[in-house]
């Protein structure tokens, strides 16, 4: 089993999109990708708009020989868009390449309007059904329940995990649950992974209460000592504070506590965090954004070259 991550908060973007490639099957899950629109009142950083193309890039070369695709959730951040802004993958970038894949998707009963809207515009955008997978096993591939999306009874409903496995190693991807609720763990350590990819906690939200906090350790704490490898990301990395909470549980446990760059053997490059910082660093010509938007402007490569 080879299992690569192409877009998450350590990797300078929203997402949690990761590749299984197992003897025969190619299964690539959740396939979007986005920036925070505004955050400290500015729009995203060149050097991060760079990075959304270049993961908008993966994903689509890596859907084009993919056997499966998974969807936890609807969410901008985790599959195509019918309306994606400039910083995110659009379903036109993609639709050719999805119309072979095997669709194993979330179901849409307990989740907000927004998210049955996206889901029902990706269906007709592609011309296809997106079968709910939850409950339901098919070979290496397992489907939990709705499990929830961060807290339980938040206002983002629920989530689906996926479980792969080969040759007695086995992977699960847990989308969004934050650490935050135990259903999720219970889940994740019932199916006895090896490896887990899933979304930290969010740290850098300050309605996140340090009773929660403590919470979110624990359970962290928990699972980290029974995988043999733990990879945290996405709302997690948003913040440098999450960083260093990051380290903080790694130097808890004798087990490999990651981030997604870690794991991919990258330098992390955690350009939501620092946007400010890139804003001094690198001032933006005016009406950037306007003219990335008409087309009339590149981020790659030069953006890029310059976080290398």
């Amino acid at each position: 089993m080879q299992i690569e991550i192409l877009g998450a908060e350590s990797l300078g973007v929203r997402g949690l999109c990761c590749v299984v490639k197992t003897e025969d099957r190619k299964v690539v899950i959740d396939p979007g990708v986005a920036l925070g629109f505004r955050r400290h009142g500015l729009l995203p950083h060149p050097v991060q708009v760079a990075a959304s193309e270049r993961t908008r890039r993966l994903i689509a070369r890596a859907l084009e020989d993919a056997t499966d695709i998974v969807i936890s959730h609807y969410h901008g951040d985790h599959i195509p868009l019918v309306d994606a802004n400039p910083y995110q993958l659009s379903v036109k970038q993609v639709a050719k390449l999805c119309q072979r894949p095997h669709f194993w998707t979330k179901g849409t009963k307990d989740i907000s309007y927004n998210q049955a809207h996206r889901a029902k515009a990706l269906a007709e955008s592609l011309g296809r059904i997106l079968p709910v997978a939850e409950g339901t096993s098919e070979g290496l591939l397992t489907f939990s329940p709705p499990v929830p999306h961060g807290e339980r009874g938040g206002r983002s409903g629920s989530v689906m995990m996926t479980r792969l496995e080969e040759d007695g190693e086995v992977f699960v991807h847990a989308s969004d649950i934050q650490m935050l609720n135990d259903t999720a763990i219970r889940q994740i350590l019932a199916w006895q992974p090896n490896i887990v990819l899933a979304s930290g906690p969010p740290i850098y939200l300050p309605s996140l209460t340090s009773e929660e906090q403590e919470n979110a350790l624990h359970r962290t704490l928990r699972l980290a000592k029974r995988v043999d490898t733990l990879i945290l990301d996405h709302h997690l990395m948003r913040s440098k504070k999450g960083e260093r909470w990051l380290n903080h549980v790694s130097s808890l446990t004798g087990h490999k506590v990651v981030c997604a760059a870690d794991f991919m053997g990258l330098r992390r490059n955690l350009l939501e965090a620092e946007r400010v910082l890139w804003y001094k660093r690198l001032p933006v010509p005016e009406g950037w954004h306007q003219a990335y938007a008409r087309g009339e402007v590149d981020a790659l490569p030069n953006w890029y070259e310059k976080v290398k």
